[in-house]
């Protein structure tokens, strides 16, 4: 039976090269001499440290145009974290990367899929939703429905089988 997996997954690589070419563009710009402005990259998580709220401003610009850039979308980015005070007057915000699709968002494709009342079944399987169906062209519709029905979400598909 034809199925495919709907999954969240970040391209990696081409976010520690954009991180590392917004370090590079820190280092040489001149609104950024002396100040500690700098983003560091542990596994999934990114922390964005700068002198002020508005130079964490600026340094998000310059980390989403680098993102753009290299064709990572910035719906992976999960900027919902505070702005933190750290001693003296730094300040460092922590940025989450997405990964694999949360239970809310998986629930909210099974629904769509079951209400659009095409002839495939979707389930949870862990941070995955598989889709199977009896015909590619109902699995094809499938697809463009998760794209149009989760857009806050950038969801891709893989494992296609036939």
């Amino acid at each position: 039976m034809p199925s495919f997996d709907t999954v969240l997954d970040p391209n990696l690589v081409e976010i520690r090269n954009a991180v590392d070419n917004t370090s590079k563009e820190i280092g040489t710009r001149f609104d950024f001499k002396g100040s500690s402005a700098r983003v560091e990259l542990k596994e999934k998580e990114l922390t964005v440290y700068a002198d002020s709220d508005f130079q964490i401003a600026q340094v998000m610009d310059i980390l989403v145009a680098k993102l753009t850039k290299r064709s990572v979308d910035v719906r992976f980015i999960d900027r919902s974290a505070k702005i933190e005070k750290i001693g003296g007057d730094k300040v460092k915000q922590l940025i989450t990367v997405k990964s694999g699709i949360d239970s809310d968002t998986a629930k909210k494709i099974q629904g769509a899929i079951k209400n659009s009342k095409l002839k495939v079944q979707a389930s949870i399987q862990g941070d995955t939703v598989r889709v199977t169906g009896a015909k590619r062209d109902d699995l094809q519709a499938a697809m463009a429905l998760i794209r149009s029905d989760v857009p806050d979400a950038p969801v891709s598909f893989n494992n296609f089988r036939d």
